[in-house]
């Protein structure tokens, strides 16, 4: 059985790399998505994961496909289609390290998943199935996310959730936030940052967003603060659990990196998700916390997913 299944976008970002001679920018190739990210960093914590979404027969897909099997996920359920072109983000970066997005994805290969592509037997042989909200921006992959998530929830999957909002994939704040929010109520983890709390739910406040998303249906709700750290909420109550210190190279998939890490220790942890309290939940958070300090330190995204050892040595 697989741990974790994803569903979703894998694109290439096209990342800021200084200037030619000319002066003029110049833009490294990394892979990227969120749901690949998450992947990643589950492969380097020593879980196994499986990966469905959709890549053009180009370059870029074949290089992608090459990242995933290169880091032990299951390709089986990522298919190559000739008609689209696999979808590119370029990322401009501030001296902080936060990130800019121009998408090149009108369609992308991602947006192009209908239900009849999904690989139900992956699905079906996974603990976790986890996605975000980039594939609810358009059809036919809005539909192929219902259809996932209605036959994992029927072959007893926990169902995880990170929506990640990027404003100019969607016509409007208010089209965003009624998909996003869409399947909420289906879920039984779920992870929002502290600048989408107030879109999800209408609270700004990550405590009042997060106590809002449990009533609607999640058993567990991580908020996820910057470098602050994270904050969590189950049945039982919420705390905010403290960041690692770190200097920040680029965020690129700090929260994906997070959540790799919570998603391994709830596995981990062999609890069901109502069976969660507020102490495991902090431990979870902790980790994730560790790994997303680890990953900021790096290149951010894929490159910088650490490995177990050194997690453990943070958290020791």
């Amino acid at each position: 059985m697989v741990d974790v299944t994803t569903l979703g976008e894998v694109l290439i970002d096209f990342t800021e790399a200084g200037t030619s001679d000319g002066g003029m920018s110049l833009f490294e190739r990394n892979p990227g998505g969120a749901p690949a990210n998450v992947l990643v960093a589950l492969e380097h914590l020593g879980h196994s994961t499986a990966f469905l979404g959709k890549v053009g027969t180009d370059m870029h897909g074949e290089f992608l496909r090459g990242v995933l099997e290169g880091e032990g996920i299951d390709c089986t359920g990522l298919i190559a289609d000739p008609d689209v072109f696999t979808t590119l983000a370029f990322v401009a970066l501030a001296p902080t390290g936060e990130r800019t997005f121009s998408f090149a994805r009108k369609p992308g290969a991602d947006t192009q998943i209908a239900p009849d592509d999904l690989a139900y037997d992956v699905i079906a042989d996974s603990k976790v199935f986890h996605v975000g909200s980039l594939s609810l921006t358009d059809e036919p992959a809005r539909s192929a996310t219902h259809a996932a998530l209605s036959f994992a929830r029927d072959h007893g999957c926990t169902l995880s959730y990170d929506p990640n909002y990027r404003a100019n994939l969607w016509p409007s704040a208010e089209a965003a936030a009624e998909q996003m929010r869409s399947i909420v109520p289906l879920m039984d983890l779920m992870k929002v940052s502290d600048e989408e709390c107030e879109l999800m739910t209408g609270h700004a406040d990550p405590a009042e967003a997060a106590s809002a998303l449990l009533a609607q249906g999640p058993k567990v709700v991580a908020v996820t603060l910057g470098g602050s750290g994270a904050l969590v909420a189950c049945a039982d109550g919420i705390r905010e659990v403290p960041g690692f210190p770190a200097d920040v190279v680029d965020t690129t998939g700090a929260g994906d990196s997070f959540w790799g890490g919570f998603l391994a220790a709830f596995v981990e942890s062999g609890l069901a998700p109502e069976a969660v309290a507020v102490e495991d939940a902090a431990g979870f958070a902790r980790m994730g916390n560790a790994v997303a300090s680890l990953c900021v330190r790096g290149r951010g995204g894929i490159p910088s997913m650490p490995s177990r050892e050194a997690v453990m040595e943070l958290l020791a």
